[in-house]
């Protein structure tokens, strides 16, 4: 399964999906034009590697930024890692969140809340 890489732009996150080590990464922001489209190859790269996952899947989120139309797409991202752990492998969601941005901390709880997906909150200084 080949490497899922998208580079960051202004208005989108970087993406690094690597199928050999399970690690997951999206980072920065996003607010792209049509969410739906940016974050459709992503749903669809994790529903081929929830075929076959490693044993730990480590996923690193730190977004600075994301609009409305993206908040349901990162769900999408994250009900598929939940399908992965309901197949009785091993997820984390690695949530980080700059120490004075309550928005991002209380996104990252309410995702939490939502998804049966182990979480921890890191708190990144600025």
């Amino acid at each position: 399964m080949k490497t899922l890489t998208i580079e960051g732009t202004p208005k989108t996150p970087m993406v690094k999906f690597e199928a050999e080590t399970g690690k997951i990464e999206i980072k920065g922001r996003s607010i792209p034009e049509n969410s739906i489209e940016f974050y459709k190859p992503l749903v669809e790269w994790l529903e081929e590697y929830g075929a076959a996952p490693q044993k730990l899947t480590d996923v690193h989120v730190q977004l600075e930024y994301f609009n409305t139309s993206s908040s349901k797409c990162i769900l999408d991202v994250f009900k598929k890692l939940e399908t992965i752990v309901k197949a009785g492998h091993e997820v984390i969601i690695n949530w980080y969140y700059e120490e004075d941005d309550e928005d991002m901390l209380e996104a990252g709880e309410d995702y939490q809340s939502i998804v049966k997906v182990p979480f921890k909150m890191i708190e990144v200084e600025e």
